[in-house]
């Protein structure tokens, strides 16, 4: 099963975070990419680059996205076969963003109590519409304090998904 991340709005694609995902990916067998949209600032725009890359997939993905890379790969995954999808503090619900709703499945949210740039009450709305899997934990917007126990979340969703049938 491949996996795909997608980064913030400023960050890169081979980021300190998403090094240490794609590691864990990696150990547990899976192929991973890292999509860089340094040269994109619109959220449309990068959903849009990922769907291409999606559509040249002839396996199955895992999707993985932090702040507006959340946003990237939850759009992206509402129009594809994502098997599940994975977000660290996802841009949800944000002003200027085109899609407001969303309507995926099986998806696990990770997000820091003390987030000043994307509210924690989004990533708590969407949940609960959704009823999918939401973390709170200690930590700001990059979870860089509290990155062992994301690391621990996304090693036991990985290997939830490998040993599900779809």
């Amino acid at each position: 099963m491949k996996i795909i991340f997608s980064h913030g709005k400023e960050s890169g694609s081979w980021g300190s975070k998403i090094t240490r995902l794609a590691n864990i990916a990696k150990e547990k067998g899976c192929p991973v990419d890292s999509i860089d949209y340094t040269d994109l600032p619109d959220p449309d725009l990068r959903v849009e680059r990922l769907l291409e890359r999606l559509n040249k997939i002839g396996r199955e993905f895992l999707l993985v996205g932090s702040s507006m890379g959340g946003y990237v790969s939850l759009v992206a995954a509402e129009q594809t076969n994502a098997k599940g999808v994975f977000l660290l503090a996802p841009a949800l619900y944000m002003p200027g963003y085109k899609k407001q709703s969303y309507s995926a499945n099986n998806i696990e949210i990770v997000h820091g109590w003390s987030d000043n740039i994307i509210p924690p009450e989004n990533s708590i709305k969407f949940a609960k519409n959704a009823e999918c899997r939401l973390h709170l934990i200690d930590g700001d917007h990059r979870l860089n304090s509290s990155i062992e126990v994301v690391e621990k979340l996304f090693s036991q969703f990985i290997t939830e998904q490998i040993n599900s049938p779809r």
